[in-house]
């Protein structure tokens, strides 16, 4: 199973380095734009800011029982700001592999606001991975509204 998490989370690195590339042709102005109806602040840069801070939580806090604080959004003011976060989570990513290894069906019981939820390695990476291609997504589609043409960021290019 290592081997297969490591396998695929070496292609969401390279859709994500797709997608980031393509952010580096924005103007900065429209990267930290607001776009109504996206939410998240509706910003592309906080949409990358959200989708890091969401692997910080599941695979941080959730599967590793860690306090995490997130940095604010005003933080990241260009692409390479939210490239570096992003080599934080693949830190983080890694020693998630080389932890949980083949042990991806145990159940993890994490507590936020005195609320439980119970999910394995394999569904807390799996929701992470999916969350990142929705907002990826959104993202995109933000940009055509700023009269951009987005590029392919599909796994299969």
């Amino acid at each position: 199973m290592k081997e297969i998490w490591i396998s695929q989370y070496d292609l969401i690195k390279s859709s994500r380095s797709v997608l980031l590339d393509y952010c580096e042709t924005l103007t900065p102005e429209h990267f930290i734009a607001e776009t109504p109806g996206f939410g998240h602040d509706g910003s592309i840069r906080n949409l990358l800011v959200h989708i890091a801070n969401t692997y910080e939580y599941w695979i941080g806090h959730h599967c590793f029982g860690r306090t995490v604080t997130y940095p604010p959004n005003g933080n990241f003011t260009t692409v390479n700001d939210c490239r570096i976060y992003f080599d934080a989570i693949n830190l983080l990513i890694e020693e998630f592999i080389n932890h949980f290894g083949d042990a991806y069906a145990i159940a993890i019981t994490s507590f936020r606001r005195e609320q439980s939820t119970t999910a394995t390695p394999l569904a807390a990476f799996t929701h992470v991975t999916t969350h990142e291609f929705h907002h990826k997504g959104q993202i995109l589609s933000m940009s055509r509204h700023m009269g951009y043409i987005p590029v392919d960021t599909d796994i299969i290019r």
